[in-house]
């Protein structure tokens, strides 16, 4: 499930608090009549190839940032409760606003998600797409509501049917409001996130590139653009029919284990991680998949993005999820060469290979995989009966 599986990682750097480059924005906030006590506000975006995590003190209700910038980008603002330092993060305390060069005004009134913002020409356009979203972001709440207590439940025929429609609205969502909007606006101060919004996780090349060639050029020419076109172009490498990338990583021994010397047999290149809640939670599946069929010419070799220094919770976790296949990890946790190799996004993903090293399909999950490889060996075995038939 697209929207339920994928842990997002970010292809960016892990988080810094310093710039170098000169400040061209400043935002000011300001909290009038909110009951919370707010001490301090989180500014967390990324911008000039870095992921940035800053923090401002609140004073007499007002806040403020200098950030550098050479693109509207969003940023998620959220506030600790300096009445309740163990609170969680929860919506209410976390607020998405888009900026851009210049003096950006940001007030929350009555609660701090309710926020009104001056000075910025891409939060308005923001603004525009998320009310176009909403009806369907409120469709998507009950039924991640009702999947939620299905999985409780363990009923599981209910919570595949629920699965599907999520899917389904999902990919309406995705055609209604945010490829409508590149197709009218395509030069939108927001238009690489909206594409970046319709891509999600998965980048399919046949419907993304249309849109990306609808952009300006300036946006196209932007660091976050050459930077999309590239991911583009590492899923034309990775598209089926393609020859998977060869690729060599050590495995839970430290020996070295190259990609094309498992040929021979049908292939899940499986990207996971111990961390990783759906991969632990899909595991089970795999593992009843490889049992069934690695006697007829199955297997695995499993990608992990463990941490670095995290080895022995990578271990423990083949271990007691059962994973009895091949593993390989350089535990760079979001760097991991394979993943970049492969322009993963997010994890769960998966891809299947041919005996030949082809790529046959992609991100099988629960069911599919099991019913992908049921249909290959089913027609093998079909083929090779009528063989002997004919040879008798």
């Amino acid at each position: 499930m697209k929207k339920l599986f994928a842990i997002v990682l970010l292809a960016l750097p892990m988080a810094v608090h310093a710039q170098k480059v000169k400040p061209n924005v400043q935002v000011k906030g300001t909290l009038k009549n909110i009951k919370d006590t707010l001490s301090i506000i989180y500014a967390n975006y990324a911008a000039n190839g870095k992921r940035v995590v800053d923090s401002a003190n609140v004073v007499n209700g007002q806040y403020a940032f200098n950030i550098s910038l050479s693109e509207p980008v969003r940023v998620q603002f959220s506030a600790k409760n300096a009445a309740n330092k163990k609170a969680r993060l929860t919506q209410r305390n976390v607020a998405s606003v888009f900026i851009e060069p210049g003096i950006i005004n940001v007030a929350s009134v009555d609660s701090f998600t309710n926020v009104s913002v001056k000075g910025s020409k891409s939060h308005i356009e923001f603004e525009k797409l998320n009310l176009a979203s909403k009806p369907y972001e409120s469709q998507l709440q009950v039924l991640y509501k009702q999947y939620s207590e299905f999985n409780k439940n363990k009923n599981k025929v209910a919570a595949d049917k629920v699965e599907a429609s999520i899917d389904s609205l999902d990919e309406i969502q995705r055609e209604n409001v945010y490829g409508s909007y590149l197709k009218k606006n395509p030069n939108s101060p927001i238009a690489l996130y909206t594409l970046k919004t319709y891509t999600g996780y998965e980048l399919l090349v046949d419907k993304v590139e249309p849109l990306f060639n609808l952009l300006s050029s300036t946006v196209k020419s932007s660091p976050a653009g050459v930077e999309f076109k590239a991911k583009i172009e590492t899923a034309k490498l990775t598209g089926i029919g393609r020859e998977a990338l060869d690729f060599t990583q050590n495995d839970t021994l430290g020996v070295a284990v190259k990609l094309s010397s498992l040929r021979g047999k049908y292939l899940l290149i499986d990207f996971w991680a111990s961390w990783c809640g759906p991969c632990r939670r899909e595991n089970p599946n795999v593992v009843k998949v490889f049992n069934q069929f690695k006697d007829q010419g199955f297997h695995i070799i499993g990608v992990s993005l463990d941490q670095p220094n995290a080895k022995e919770k990578w271990l423990k976790a083949i271990h007691d999820d059962q994973l009895t296949w091949t593993h390989v990890s350089d535990l760079k946790y979001w760097d991991n060469e394979v993943a970049k190799l492969y322009g993963i996004q997010a994890i769960p993903q998966n891809l299947l290979l041919d005996p030949d090293g082809k790529i046959i399909a992609k991100n099988l999950r629960g069911e599919a995989l099991g019913k992908k490889l049921e249909s290959i060996f089913s027609k093998q075995s079909n083929v090779k009966s009528e063989a002997q038939s004919k040879g008798k």
